[in-house]
């Protein structure tokens, strides 16, 4: 999951260098966004800084 999750990131990265457009570009950015704090939850899961079960 984290690889493609890392893929991801990257090629909405690439996609946001050659946008134009600023509608585009706010919709690129807001994928990312949320790219990058999937990949930051994984990480976190990874390393078990946090749980994904629930805490009851």
């Amino acid at each position: 999951m984290t690889h493609s999750n890392e893929q991801l990131v990257e090629e909405l990265r690439a996609e946001l260098r050659n946008a134009f457009d600023v509608a585009e570009r706010r919709q690129i950015e807001a994928e990312l966004d949320l790219a990058q704090a999937e990949l930051a939850v994984a990480f976190a899961e990874q390393s078990g800084i946090v749980s994904a079960e629930p805490p009851f």
